[in-house]
């Protein structure tokens, strides 16, 4: 699987896990370089507190475009770490 925004792969691997429609790659997987963090957090009743990122692609920012859990709750422990997108970053195989 591919994230891509602003005609820039930002993520990558093949081994993303699927939740509630949403792909989430491992940390690994990230090119931490179009990455800065955010302050914003929010929170999910089962899955816990959700940190995020703010993308920057040549100059051009997606605020808070991706998110993860630093620590999640019991039963999301398996995308502990692992990060998602939404705010127009495409997810493709």
């Amino acid at each position: 699987m591919k994230a891509i925004w602003n005609g820039t792969v930002i993520a990558e691997s093949d081994e993303t896990i699927n939740v509630e429609g949403n792909q989430y790659f491992p940390a690994s997987s990230i090119k931490k370089e179009f990455y800065e963090s955010s302050e914003t957090q929010s929170t999910c009743h089962w899955k816990g507190v959700a940190s995020y990122y703010t993308l920057n692609v040549d100059g051009q920012k997606n605020n808070d475009a991706a998110w993860y859990y630093p620590e999640t709750k019991e039963l999301a422990k398996n995308i502990e770490g692992y990060v998602a997108f939404w705010r127009g970053v495409k997810v493709e195989e």
